[in-house]
């Protein structure tokens, strides 16, 4: 049976995913089977775990997904492992207002242990009450130790220890060359950081350093080896073309995965090399992504855009696939684009608005699924021009407060601005 543990932290900032990458390849280089999980719906940080452990990283989240799918999808990156690490969200307590969602309702929902890793750059001997405060704040919610990151100083550990005894599982001290770099949405993606191996391994020998891997073993609670029947979303088609590359990189490997395992073929396609979708396909998904960082590229690849607009069957955008399926895309410096004219619609990057939350979808008629859906909607560009479409989803955010109904359908093509991650718990 496998081992499980929760990486958390009191804020964002605080290093989760350093000390989660170079813990996950620490433990790979000492010879134990390793895979990760991601707390919430971030599209970025599971692409580093990946490079990290060399296999699948699924997101899981408590709020979006039914708790028969989060155990479904631990039960599979926990076949033919020794230990699985989950790096939370946010803080440790933070999620939607009012509803289940946050890391700790995620390590009581699996019974796991946190270790909360602490930026200790303005701590001296308070930092004991406030890990006192996260350790008892949930009796649900375990917190087995912790890390302290950014240390200044021997004498400074020496005595951020003292105040907070056998708890401390290791202590990394400040270094500036730990530090990956980030955009509008998060960090540069995986794929186009040259140095990701390098800062990988040099995050996994200051863990390695500094730490007592042995002990998170030790801290790591068995997950129970239980078979789990999956509510996962059915397949858009039976033959599914997927764009994929560094401006449409944003597909939940959850939600592929479980197309796969109903039977769906997924036919990949790059629309940056202007691959068009292979023409066998039954049905197109334009995933998000960072299509707006290569607008001019794809405008100009005739392919790409004529095999989209010769596809048959249904085609489906989540947030920047369909900004492409729209009539055109203004870029940051006010650059029009002429995009796939599929739908009436341009998106401008010009006027920045920062649109960030998750959503309670109910599909309208026409829409790929029935049913209620949750998801997410993350991203800076704005509607421009909307001309005469039937609507996607009627729409309401975390809290049950009405939204207007989100995306556009023209006959088979349809997209939104909302990255769907499962059917409603």
């Amino acid at each position: 049976m496998a081992k499980a543990i929760v990486v958390a932290a009191p804020s964002s900032g605080s290093g989760k995913t350093l000390v989660t990458l170079g813990l996950l390849r620490a433990l790979r280089n000492a010879g134990h089977r390793v895979a990760s999980a991601k707390v919430g719906p971030d599209y970025i940080d599971p692409r580093f775990h990946e490079a990290a452990t060399g296999r699948p990283c699924f997101n899981l989240d408590p709020w979006a997904m039914p708790p028969e799918l989060i155990r479904g999808l631990v039960a599979d990156l926990t076949r033919d492992i020794d230990v699985l690490v989950i790096e939370g969200v946010m803080g440790l307590f933070d999620g939607p207002q009012g509803a289940a969602g946050s890391t700790a309702d995620l390590a009581a929902l699996l019974g796991l242990p946190v270790v909360l890793v602490v930026d200790a750059r303005h701590q001296s001997q308070s930092v004991a009450a406030l890990v006192h405060g996260f350790s008892t704040f949930r009796q649900d919610v375990p917190v087995a130790g912790v890390i302290l990151n950014r240390v200044a100083s021997a004498r400074h550990e020496s005595i951020l220890r003292g105040a907070l005894g056998n708890s401390v599982l290791g202590a990394l001290r400040q270094d500036d060359s730990l530090k990956l770099p980030s955009r509008h949405l998060g960090l540069v993606q995986a794929e186009e950081n040259q140095d990701l191996e390098a800062f990988i391994e040099s995050a996994a020998l200051a863990v390695a350093r500094e730490t007592n891997l042995d002990r998170f073993l030790t801290i790591a609670a068995q997950v129970p080896d239980e078979s789990v029947i999956r509510d996962s979303l059915p397949p858009l088609a039976q033959r599914i073309a997927v764009a994929r590359d560094t401006a449409f990189a944003f597909a939940y490997p959850h939600l592929l995965e479980g197309w796969r395992r109903a039977g769906a073929e997924i036919l990949p396609f790059s629309p940056l090399a202007d691959e068009a979708p292979a023409p066998e396909a039954d049905a197109v998904f334009l995933p998000g992504g960072y299509p707006e960082l290569h607008a001019g590229r794809l405008a100009a690849n005739a392919a790409f855009l004529n095999g989209l607009r010769a596809a048959k069957g249904l085609v489906y955008g989540e947030c920047g696939g369909f900004m492409v399926l729209g009539d055109a895309l203004i870029d940051a410096e006010g650059v029009r684009h002429a995009m796939a004219g599929l739908l009436p619609l341009t998106t401008s990057f010009a006027a920045r608005k920062l649109h960030l939350g998750y959503r309670q979808l109910q599909p309208l008629s026409g829409a790929p699924w029935a049913g209620q859906l949750r998801g997410h909607e993350f991203h800076y560009s704005t509607i421009a021009a909307e001309g005469a479409a039937e609507r996607l989803f009627e729409a309401k955010d975390a809290a049950g407060n009405a939204l207007p109904p989100m995306g556009l359908r023209r006959g088979p093509v349809m997209g939104s601005y909302a990255h769907i991650i499962a059917r409603a718990p």
